[in-house]
């Protein structure tokens, strides 16, 4: 495999993410393998001394291109590989590789590679939580219409809003977490796993090296469960960031309005027609969010090998997982581009939140009632009605309950007025945002 078998195209890509799956990171990992485990089998006497010293100064002459092209001969990356570190290192290369399997080379070297991507994406989560974080503050008490099925509810706050997004997300990040220390793992354990031509001190201190942590038991390959695990936490990840952008582009349709993406100067938004301001950001994460869960059923179908190892899980990994790898990271960042710099419109969110007449103040009539000796079915009927009557004809919801004797028979038309001041609706604001974010 050539590094750009695993690449997305530059438009969905960062540089940062893209290099790890290259030929060239690959392969300075797999020699750092192979050099720490001559290091340890040189201190137990397995193999002579000199060999990692050796090999040392092959590290920044490895020729990607030369591994490739011996690759068509051989037919097989390891000892393409290894018989060109033989072509740097001299005679001593002949004790390299002691007693380890391909698969203790490609599994360990794929779980620095994941591990490197996931602290990507931290940095990415960290980046995007402090945008939520930020928008939610500032906008802890700006009203909105909340809205259910697409229709009006009850207000709630563009902060709350944010602050859904804000807890989301941290949830995320203690799965990553957790998943970032179950993908961490090393094998060094040879051909079935069984350690019989080497020692498990070699795995312990290659582990140890490289940042990893020993597999417990591995079979002739690290266990896939280990790697669905990791791929479903990226599919939760990119359904979040869906749900966000799936909430901004609603936000910014043009019967809405009430926040959108930015658009700078001298942006088009289509080649016919000059007005458009397009939700184009969130859209692609919508559609990066379809490429990353992509990868989600078939990380799973991995996990069943055959015995202790066959390799169709091999070209799954080749292709699928570098591309939603490389995908989440560009998400993570284009998420909290957005964010950044999301334009809010407190003003079309006040006359959105007036548009029906104050009809979202209907549950609290409702309770009221039932609250005064009215039974809940009739209470329903009479706030209901006057509910369709504003709906169909207009005016103040209000209004329309002060005209009504059935209901101030109950309710006292100044009372009403207080029942239908959206402040209320603010009551447990400070309350929330503890929960979430701390007492501070």
């Amino acid at each position: 495999m050539d590094g750009s078998d695993t690449m997305m195209i530059p438009r969905y890509s960062r540089p940062e993410a893209t290099a790890i799956f290259t030929d060239e990171n690959r392969f300075r990992i797999w020699f750092d393998i192979e050099y720490y485990a001559a290091q340890k089998l040189e201190v137990l006497g397995i193999i002579p001394e000199g060999v990692a010293e050796a090999m040392k100064p092959a590290r920044d002459r490895i020729n990607p291109a030369r591994i490739l092209d011996i690759e068509a001969t051989t037919k097989h990356d390891v000892i393409a590989f290894l018989t060109h570190i033989a072509e740097l290192s001299g005679e001593k290369a002949r004790y390299v590789h002691q007693g380890m399997t391909s698969s203790d080379v490609l599994d360990t070297c794929l779980s620095v590679q994941l591990t490197q991507m996931v602290d990507l994406w931290l940095q990415g989560l960290d980046r995007l939580l402090a945008a939520l974080k930020d928008k939610a503050l500032t906008h802890k008490t700006t009203l909105c219409i909340g809205r259910s099925h697409g229709i009006h509810a009850e207000p709630i706050t563009f902060g709350l809003k944010m602050l859904t997004f804000y807890a989301e997300m941290d949830r995320q990040k203690s799965r990553l977490l957790y998943a970032r220390s179950h993908i961490a793992t090393c094998a060094i354990s040879g051909a079935v796993g069984t350690f019989a031509n080497i020692p498990p001190s070699v795995e312990s201190y290659v582990a140890e090296k490289l940042g990893l942590t020993p597999e417990p038991i591995s079979t002739q390959v690290i266990p896939r469960d280990r790697h669905a695990f990791l791929v479903g936490v990226m599919g939760g990840i990119a359904s979040s960031l869906e749900r966000l952008a799936t909430e901004i582009r609603h936000l910014q349709r043009t019967e809405v309005r009430e926040a959108e993406e930015y658009f700078a100067k001298g942006q088009k938004g289509s080649s016919a027609m000059p007005h458009k301001r397009n939700p184009v950001l969130t859209e692609n994460l919508t559609g990066l969010a379809r490429v990353i869960r992509a990868a989600v059923i078939p990380a799973m179908e991995n996990v069943a090998l055959w015995h202790e190892r066959d390799i169709s899980h091999s070209s799954v990994e080749r292709t699928l997982l570098p591309a939603a790898c490389i995908a989440l990271d560009f998400a993570l960042h284009r998420a909290a581009g957005v964010v950044e710099m999301l334009q809010v419109y407190p003003d079309q969110m006040k006359t959105n939140l007036d548009s029906l007449g104050g009809l979202h103040a209907s549950q609290r009539i409702l309770l009221e009632l039932t609250q005064r000796g009215c039974s809940r079915e009739d209470a329903y009927a009479l706030v209901q009605k006057n509910a369709m009557e504003t709906w169909h004809q207009g005016g103040l919801f209000c209004q329309r309950l002060q005209a009504d004797s059935a209901i101030t028979a109950y309710i006292p038309a100044e009372t009403l007025v207080v029942l239908c001041d959206d402040a209320h609706h603010l009551r447990y604001v400070d309350e929330i945002f503890a929960r979430v974010l701390g007492a501070s």
